[in-house]
């Protein structure tokens, strides 16, 4: 992702000048700047939802429920399995997709970056249901491609999209 905001270089040099202000005025400009990116920082997260799914072709609203079903929108989540492999990030991505992520040049801390999960999560998605087509089977088998597992954890996806339903997510002008 590119970021859009300004080099410190291009805010001390519009904050130029001399005399106590001229000083004084780079320091109020970075404060404002951090303050705006903490103030956007959901707002940008949002936005990693809705351009992963964008990006791959899959639901937003989806993208979102499964996040919140497989960590509470939690990005440092770390999950260990009896089998030996382990889940990471919003997205609990397993380590089994590691060996592949790396031909891309993501590593296992990459995860713990709320876009690359998403984007990753989005990913996952896609495979699912270039496998299942468009159903619920596809969003269960993002979990598992056991019958059983994957039929359980549809249904909780299904109850988390009803909750955002809930909520207003996915209508016009509502909250992201």
């Amino acid at each position: 992702m590119i970021s859009q905001q300004p080099s410190v270089r291009a805010v001390h040099r519009s904050g130029g000048g001399t005399g106590r202000r001229g000083r004084r005025a780079p320091r109020i400009l970075l404060s404002a700047l951090a303050l705006a990116c903490l103030a956007a920082a959901p707002a940008a997260r949002a936005d990693c939802f809705d351009d992963a799914a964008l990006y791959h072709h899959v639901n937003p609203l989806i993208l979102r429920a499964i996040a919140m079903v497989e960590s509470n929108d939690t990005p440092s989540a770390v999950n260990h399995n009896t089998n030996g492999s382990y889940d990471l990030g919003e997205m609990q991505i397993n380590s089994t997709h590691l060996p592949e992520l790396e031909h891309y040049g993501m590593t296992s801390g990459d995860l713990f970056d709320s876009c690359k999960s998403i984007y990753t999560g989005a990913w996952i998605l896609r495979r699912m249901m270039d496998k299942y087509g468009n159903t619920w089977d596809a969003i269960g088998a993002y979990n598992s491609s056991t019958p059983y597992y994957r039929d359980r954890y549809a249904a909780k996806v299904q109850a988390a999209v009803r909750k955002l339903l809930a909520a207003g997510y996915g209508a016009p002008g509502a909250p992201r």
